[in-house]
């Protein structure tokens, strides 16, 4: 949910589900690590997810923020990671805050302009695995109609046979999609710190 605090968010990404990738190594500690083979497959990302992001204040304070509202969906290529895929959505309209003020704010055309943009998507170009539990995720973010190229880290955090998440986290600046109302005071970057879960179809 969205409340001014002392914490340091645009849109999507997603890249997350991306990193997938990291699942595959054999080497992630835990006698559950996922096998290239086991992790491969269709999924969905789950409601169970959740996708929060942060915007600084000088002085202190800030703007700290959820979207209660997302879909998306990821697929994990057994025979070569960088074949991988991700879609991820979200609705403006559903950014929450404990302040009804800052939520109409978020909302209006300063900044999503929800009522004319409905949706701000991610879809992967590129994904490629940094390390035994851990991969970077390439793809083009689309917000308020423009579209820039964007990167994520993935960290894998949890496996079984049917269900996998991931901490996804990304850096973002809010001037190239026309929403830096509020700046300098108000920072540039919006940062995402995501937990995406996904349930194998």
């Amino acid at each position: 949910m969205i409340r001014q605090n002392s914490k340091p968010s645009p849109a999507s990404a997603l890249a997350l589900c991306v990193a997938l990738s990291v699942a595959f190594s054999p080497s992630i500690a835990g006698a559950n690590a996922p096998q290239l083979q086991d992790a491969a497959g269709n999924y969905g990302i789950t409601g169970a997810s959740r996708i929060h992001f942060t915007v600084a204040q000088v002085g202190g304070g800030g703007i700290v923020g959820d979207f209660g509202k997302f879909s998306g969906n990821f697929r994990i290529d057994g025979a070569n990671i960088g074949r991988s895929s991700v879609e991820f959505t979200l609705y403006p309209e559903s950014v929450e805050t404990g302040e009804s003020r800052v939520e109409d704010f978020l909302k209006s055309s300063a900044v999503f302009d929800s009522a004319t943009y409905r949706t701000v998507t991610f879809r992967s170009t590129s994904i490629k695995q940094t390390g035994p539990d851990t991969a970077a995720v390439e793809g083009t973010l689309t917000a308020r109609g423009k579209a820039r190229k964007e990167q994520f880290s993935v960290k894998l955090t949890d496996w079984n046979n049917r269900q996998i998440s991931f901490k996804i986290r990304g850096s973002i600046f809010r001037s190239p999609y026309g929403m830096d109302v509020g700046t300098p005071i108000y920072s540039n970057v919006v940062e995402f710190d995501m937990n995406i879960k996904g349930q194998k179809h």
